[in-house]
C-alpha cells in the first residue's frame, strides 16, 4: 500500500544535504528496513520517506512535520471498510507529528478534501468519522448494520471458475429466493489474477446472522456434491 513513487517500498533516511538518489541505501540487504529507521530515530538522518508501512507503530520524537500524499488514494478501493481505512491511515500517519516537546504539523495532499474520512482525520474528530460512517453503512446495508458472507472461488482454470460460480449463485438464488439476501456479484476478485490462480468473489447481505449461516452451509454442501469441481476451491469470511 501507500504511494511507492514518492519512495522505496521500505522507506528511505535522508541526511542533511543528501540527495534522494544516494539516500537510497541498500533496500534489497537484510535488515536494512530496520537500519533505516533506526538511522532515523538515532538523528542521523532529517528525512524519512517511504509507504505507509512506516507510520504504523514507530515514535519518533524529533519528528515535527509530516506530509502524506495522495491521502485519498485508498479510498477508492472496492472494499466497504475503504473509508475506515483511510481514515485509520491519515490518524496514524498524523499521529508520528509532534509526539515530544516541541509541536507538529501535518499536511495532507488529497483530491478528495470534503470527503467525511479525510477531514475528520484532518481535525482528529473520531466521532464524526464514526457517526458518518455507521450513517453510511446503515444506509448502505454493510455490517455492523446487516451480515456479510464473502465466498471466494478460486481456480487455475478460468473457465471453470466462471461456470462454477455462475452454478454456485443461481442455485443460492434458487434455494434462499424468498428470504430477503442482498446478493452482490459474482465479480472478479481484486486483483484477479495471482500466481495463476483465478479469483471470483459473491456477496451475500442479511439482517439475520443465522440465515447467512444456513447459505454457508448450502454453498458448502453444493460445492461438495452436484456442484463439485476438483479444480475449484471454495471458501468463507463472514462479518456481522
Amino acid at each position: 500500500g501507500g504511494n511507492p513513487k514518492a519512495g522505496g517500498n521500505d522507506g528511505e533516511a535522508l541526511s542533511r544535504g543528501q540527495d534522494s538518489q544516494d539516500g537510497r541505501g541498500h533496500h534489497g540487504e537484510k535488515g536494512a528496513h530496520e537500519a533505516i529507521l533506526q538511522a532515523f530515530f538515532e538523528g542521523e538522518a532529517d528525512i524519512l520517506i517511504g509507504t505507509q508501512m512506516i507510520v504504523k507503530g514507530h515514535d519518533f520524537p524529533r519528528v515535527t512535520l509530516v506530509g502524506i500524499m495522495a491521502a485519498d488514494l485508498s479510498l477508492y478501493a472496492p472494499d466497504y471498510k475503504s473509508a475506515e481505512r483511510t481514515f485509520q491511515l491519515l490518524t496514524q500517519a498524523s499521529g508520528r507529528a509532534g509526539r515530544d516537546k516541541a509541536p507538529g504539523d501535518v499536511v495532507i495532499q488529497t483530491y478528495s478534501p470534503d470527503h467525511f474520512a479525510v477531514a475528520a482525520a484532518a481535525s482528529q474528530d473520531y466521532l464524526q468519522f464514526y457517526r458518518q460512517e455507521l450513517l453510511y453503512r446503515q444506509i448502505m446495508k454493510y455490517p455492523p448494520a446487516v451480515g456479510l458472507l464473502t465466498l471466494q472461488l478460486t481456480s487455475k482454470n478460468e473457465g471453470r471458475l466462471s461456470r462454477m460460480t455462475d452454478a454456485l449463485f443461481k442455485e443460492l438464488e434458487r434455494q434462499f429466493c424468498f428470504q430477503g439476501f442482498i446478493f452482490i456479484g459474482p465479480v472478479n476478485g481484486t486483483p484477479y489474477k495471482v500466481n495463476d490462480i483465478y479469483r471470483k468473489i459473491l456477496y451475500i447481505k442479511h439482517e439475520n446472522y443465522d440465515i447467512l449461516i444456513q447459505a454457508r452451509k448450502s454453498a458448502l454442501a453444493f460445492a461438495e456434491g452436484t456442484g463439485k469441481d476438483p479444480a475449484v476451491e471454495l471458501s468463507f469470511c463472514e462479518t456481522r
